[in-house]
């Protein structure tokens, strides 16, 4: 679990530095000829880039990660992160290179997603198939605090930075956080390369049920599945982003709020959701994990509204239990997402399925859902058509999730229930 829970922390940290950087800095320096509204859109644009890109990147890691093992896998994608994370780190603006400079920052984005879209469904599946039967909601919960903690921890660096004068931070301050991720890499890498291969993938090989084309096998066998898995994932990657990216420009240029008190209530918020996401995974061993994921949602098609509202009273207070609110029922889903998800696929189709699947999920809950925010936001402070597009997709989420079972049960390969 904890070469899992490492690298899963330093590819978000990786990730999320550029989230923050995007709605921070880029709209500025890679995109300087376009006013403060459509810059952003621009820079969130080349945020969403990297989501379309999981689904390859789940594809391909999903592949070879039922072929010849989950190990080797997770050490190519995290070298994949860090070495994309690091160039953006020494990349030359629009200043210096012109239309290069953004050409170069969607090619790196586009190869971190590649890396992400196979790391998050090797790094549960190792936890969970490592783990005693008992215990797979709360150890899956504890890899997806990876989540928080790298958001965390991206947070935290920028804050620190945000103390420069505002010229020094644009000039070379925001680089620092993309350079240093070359330290977390190997401590990373050390960690991973000491894992032992997942008992359950063993068993597929011994027994030789290794697929020779195991995405054929799923689209042939379980596609109703994935395309479930990814309309169930959809407001929980919604609300994440909300409150990860999309609060640090709606409270910095909506409300005039600082840089620093944004990135500190973003912080103080994910380390409750540490423990609110490991509690959500422990209360999946004990009653029905797909109640629980459920009842997940249905809490996150209200709470966008009551964030919204203590937002835009751009008091400190108000706007963190506004987070706290959008953050409880996100906790309970994300919490038991890994142990549910992992186990509505078979071992030999399972790191394919559930990447592609959750994969294809994050295009529209995350990646995208910063950018059709600030969209519907436009310049006049729309803020309900935002939260009906979050209330929305809980809405189809809940149906997809009701769904899931019985389609699960009925597959031929399936060898446990998506409740288990």
């Amino acid at each position: 679990m904890s070469s899992s829970l490492a690298g899963t922390v330093i590819e978000w940290y990786e990730f999320f530095i550029y989230g923050t950087a995007s709605a921070l800095v880029f709209n500025k320096l890679f995109f300087p000829n376009f006013d403060s509204f459509v810059g952003t859109l621009l820079s969130l644009s080349t945020f969403a880039v990297a989501f379309i890109a999981r689904p390859v990147g789940a594809a391909i890691f999903g592949h070879y990660g039922d072929r010849i093992g989950r190990k080797t896998l997770l050490v190519i994608s995290l070298s994949m992160m860090g070495g994309a994370t690091f160039l953006m780190g020494v990349l030359p603006t629009y200043e210096t290179i012109g239309a290069l400079a953004p050409i170069g920052l969607v090619t790196l984005r586009l190869i971190q997603g590649i890396s992400l879209g196979g790391e998050y469904g090797g790094a549960v599946l190792m936890s969970v198939e490592h783990a005693d039967p008992k215990k797979r909601g709360l150890f899956g919960g504890i890899i997806n605090t990876g989540a928080s903690c790298g958001l965390i921890l991206a947070s935290v660096v920028f804050l620190a930075l945000s103390y420069l004068p505002d010229d020094a931070f644009m000039a070379w301050g925001w680089r620092i956080p993309f350079l240093l991720s070359v330290i977390l890499l190997i401590i990373g890498m050390v960690i991973r390369l000491k894992v032992t291969e997942s008992p359950e993938f063993e068993k597929v090989r011994r027994t030789g049920k290794v697929q020779k084309l195991p995405i054929r096998t799923l689209f042939a066998n379980h596609r109703g599945l994935v395309l479930l898995m990814a309309v169930s994932y959809l407001p929980a990657g919604a609300a994440f982003y909300l409150a990860a990216v999309f609060s640090l420009s709606y409270g910095t240029t909506t409300l005039g709020l600082t840089r620093s008190t944004m990135l500190l209530l973003v912080c103080l918020t994910n380390v409750l959701g540490i423990a609110g996401i490991t509690y959500g995974g422990w209360l999946s061993d004990r009653f029905d994990r797909k109640k629980v994921y459920s009842l997940g949602i249905a809490g996150m098609i209200v709470t966008p509204w009551i964030w919204f509202l203590l937002m835009n009273t751009a008091n400190t207070t108000a706007m963190f239990v506004g987070f706290v609110i959008l953050f409880i029922p996100f906790c309970l889903t994300y919490g038991s997402m890994p142990a549910f998800f992992a186990q509505v696929f078979p071992p030999h189709v399972r790191y394919s399925g559930m990447a592609v699947g959750y994969s294809i999920g994050t295009v529209l809950g995350s990646g995208l859902s910063p950018l059709i925010a600030t969209s519907l936001l436009g310049k006049n402070n729309n803020w309900p058509a935002v939260a009906i597009f979050v209330s929305v997709m809980g809405l189809a989420a809940l149906l997809a999730t009701t769904k899931m079972r019985e389609i699960a049960t009925s597959e031929p390969y399936v060898v446990a229930s998506a409740t288990t």
